[in-house]
């Protein structure tokens, strides 16, 4: 199993904009091979001061299969097709991929 945790951060004004087009390429990536979950998150209020909000964030939960699997996806002409879309909207991107310890 492969988790990963992907933050992209949008400009100012882009959020609703970049979530749509996210959301409307989600059956491409649940259906490919090897995908178990793949999901956007955005930060919520706690009231914990720990919790630092940011507006511009989109945080991407994912786990799959295999390592195999998620190169795959980040070679998916779909994947290729939405960071064209949102290349605009996108001022950076980090990834965590994770495996059980």
């Amino acid at each position: 199993m492969i988790d990963v945790v992907a933050t992209v951060t949008v400009r100012e004004d882009a959020l609703e904009e970049y979530l749509e087009k996210f959301k409307a390429n989600l059956p491409n990536v649940l259906a490919e091979k090897g995908c178990i979950h793949y999901y956007p998150t955005v930060d919520c209020d706690t009231g914990w001061k720990r919790q630092a909000k940011d507006p511009r964030a989109v945080t991407v939960i994912e786990r799959w299969e295999s390592m195999e699997a998620l190169q795959a996806h980040a070679r998916a002409p779909h994947m290729a097709a939405l960071r064209e879309a949102t290349k605009g909207l996108v001022t950076a991107v980090q990834l965590k991929v994770l495996r059980q310890a």
